[in-house]
C-alpha cells in the first residue's frame, strides 16, 4: 500500500457490502466501441459476489456481512468527511499449503515504513469513481496491478470491509476482500516502491507461534505475525487479526510475547 503504514489500533475487519454501479456515465463519453470494451471491464473489476466462492472463505464472508466496525475499533473514519480517501486488496488465494493471503514488502529505501509488509493498494484517484461505491473498488485492484503485476481479471470481490482510519496519516482506508480465484504471476514491478511480493498461508497466520504483540515507543501496542522472514504489524496485522477473529479461525496465542519496535517505524 502506498499510504503511511503505522502503528495504529487497527485490529479491525468489518462488514459492509458495496453495491455496483456508476458504470454508464464513463462509457458514455467516449465512442461506441471504447465504451462496450469500459462497460465489460467495470462490470468485471466492480461486481461485489460470494457466488462460487470456497467453502472455507464463507466464514470470511459472513463476517464482512455481519460485524459492525464500532465493534473492531475506535479509529474510524471522521464525521466531516476529513482524511485521504485509499483502499488495500485483502486477496486469499489457495496455495500449495492451502489457503493463504497476498502481501507485499516496501522497499528499505524509502523513507517511511522501509521494508514493512503490508496489502497492495493505495490512494483513491479520480478516475477511480465513486469514492463511496465503487471507487474504493477500483482502486484496490488497479493498485494491486500495479504494484504486484496482479491480473485484476482473475479476482472475485466478495465483499467490503467498513472504512478505517489512520490517525497519523489522515488515510481512510477500504479493506476490499478478493478470492483468487483464477491466479496470475505476480512480482515486484517497481524496485523503487517494493522490496518483494509474496505470499502467506493462512495455517502460518493462525499459528499461535507466529503470532506477538509489538510494542512501540510511543506506547501503542497492536497484534503482529512473524511469517515469511518478516514482521507483520500495524494496520495491515490489525486487519489480518480482526479477520482471523471473526471467521473463527482464531487459536489462543500469548499477548504477552512481546516484539519492540523504534521511533522508525
Amino acid at each position: 500500500m502506498k499510504t503511511h503504514e503505522h502503528s495504529t489500533d487497527a485490529d479491525t475487519a468489518a462488514a459492509e457490502n458495496a453495491a455496483a454501479q456508476g458504470r454508464s456515465g464513463a462509457a458514455a463519453a467516449r465512442g461506441d466501441r471504447d465504451a462496450a470494451a469500459d462497460t465489460a471491464g467495470d462490470a468485471a473489476a466492480i461486481d461485489v459476489t460470494t457466488e462460487g466462492l470456497p467453502s472455507w472463505l464463507e466464514p470470511v464472508a459472513r463476517a464482512a456481512r455481519t460485524v459492525e466496525p464500532q465493534q473492531l475499533s475506535r479509529f474510524l473514519p471522521p464525521a466531516s468527511g476529513a482524511g485521504r480517501q485509499s483502499a488495500v486488496l485483502v486477496l486469499f488465494g489457495e496455495g500449495a499449503r492451502g489457503p493463504e493471503l497476498l502481501l507485499m514488502e516496501r522497499a528499505g529505501s524509502l523513507r517511511s515504513h522501509p521494508g514493512q509488509p503490508s496489502f497492495p493498494g493505495g490512494s483513491l484517484d479520480p478516475a477511480d469513481g465513486d469514492q463511496a461505491t465503487t471507487g474504493p473498488l477500483r482502486a484496490a485492484l488497479r493498485e494491486a496491478e500495479e504494484e504486484t503485476g496482479l491480473d485484476p481479471r482473475g479476482v472475485q470481490i466478495f465483499g467490503v470491509l467498513p472504512r478505517l482510519y489512520i490517525p497519523v496519516s489522515g488515510f481512510v482506508v477500504t479493506p476490499v476482500l478478493g478470492w483468487w480465484r483464477s491466479p496470475s504471476p505476480v512480482g515486484v514491478v517497481d524496485p523503487a516502491e517494493t522490496a518483494r511480493v509474496f505470499t502467506v498461508p493462512v495455517a502460518d497466520l493462525t499459528d499461535p507461534a507466529n503470532r506477538v504483540t509489538t510494542r512501540h515507543p510511543s506506547g501503542h501496542r497492536g497484534p503482529a505475525f512473524l511469517v515469511e522472514s518478516a514482521l507483520v504489524w500495524g494496520f495491515t496485522a490489525g486487519v489480518i487479526d480482526r479477520i482471523l477473529h471473526f471467521a473463527g479461525w482464531e487459536r489462543p496465542w500469548d499477548k504477552a510475547k512481546q516484539v519492540p519496535l523504534d521511533w522508525r517505524a
